[in-house]
Formats: structure tokens, C-alpha cells, sequence
């Protein structure tokens, strides 16, 4: 690994990494998190009878979006081209886990667009179901994998 960083420029000021010189490659990431959600909640949020709507189509659809607005977010983010955004919401005993799956060709990862697709998702089931549970929680937003371009592929343990 290299000691340079590599969004700083030899004055230390910030600076968008150049990647034109890069191939383009097909790359995909998968992030996950989840949210815990207090038993009534969530049964609300199962039986599809919370006052706001949908949480899970209205979550699905934030996080989409928000993968494509990564780079409005993220400073030193580049905006990509994404392929295609796949994210699955699955109710679990205790609460909801988002999983996202974010592919382009480029010549820049896409591990932030995964990332923030999982975070937004989560913060939009807290926006739709708060007035049920204010102390949800949301936790383990992760990578936990990405293939493709020079570092090649690389999955969480």
C-alpha cells in the first residue's frame, strides 16, 4: 500500500483523484446494514399498516436513488456511471437488513455508491416508521465485497 494519499496534492489541500488514465472495468460492490426496530414496529411494519406508507418500497427506492447521487454527497467522490442498483430489504427477528449490490464500467470503484445506498435505505425505514419507534438503531453499514479494477477483488470476512 502506498504512504501517499491520494486525495491530497503536494500542497495538502484536497483534491478529486484524476482516473483517466485507468481501464474501465466492470465493477461491482455489495454493502449491507441494518436497523433495529422494536417489536410493535416492526410487526407494523410487516402487516404494511404504518400511517406514512410502504417503509420497505419507500426505503427501496431511497436507496436507489441515493446511489445515484453518491458523488452530490460525497465530496471527492467521481459520479459514475452505474449499470444497475439492486437493493433487498428482509425483515429479520429484531429488525430490517438492507443489502445493496451497485455495478458499473468505469475506472473508479463503486464501493461509496453501495454504501450510501444501504445508509439512505436504512434512514428511510427510521423516517417512515419514527412515529412508532424513536430508538431504532441503525448499525453494520458495511462493504462486503467488490470486484474488479486494479486492486481486483476483495470480500469481508
Amino acid at each position: 500500500m502506498s504512504d501517499k494519499l491520494t486525495h491530497i496534492d503536494e500542497d495538502g489541500a484536497a483534491r478529486m483523484v484524476d482516473v483517466s488514465a485507468k481501464a474501465e472495468t466492470k465493477r461491482v460492490a455489495v454493502a449491507e446494514g441494518r436497523i433495529l426496530i422494536a417489536a410493535q414496529a416492526l410487526e407494523a411494519i410487516r402487516a404494511g399498516s404504518v400511517k406514512k406508507g410502504d417503509v420497505l418500497a419507500v426505503a427501496r427506492v431511497a436507496g436507489i436513488m441515493a446511489a445515484k447521487k453518491t458523488a452530490d454527497l460525497i465530496p471527492l467522490c467521481h459520479p459514475l456511471p452505474i449499470s444497475g442498483v439492486t437493493l433487498d430489504l428482509a425483515i429479520e427477528a429484531d429488525g430490517i437488513r438492507a443489502t445493496a449490490s451497485v455495478t458499473t464500467t468505469y475506472t473508479t470503484g463503486i464501493e461509496m455508491e453501495a454504501l450510501t445506498a444501504v445508509s439512505v435505505a436504512l434512514l428511510a425505514v427510521y423516517d417512515m416508521a419514527k412515529a412508532l419507534d424513536k430508538a431504532m438503531r441503525i448499525e453494520g453499514v458495511r462493504l462486503l465485497s467488490k470486484t474488479g479494477g486494479k486492486s481486483g477483488d476483495w470480500k469481508a470476512e
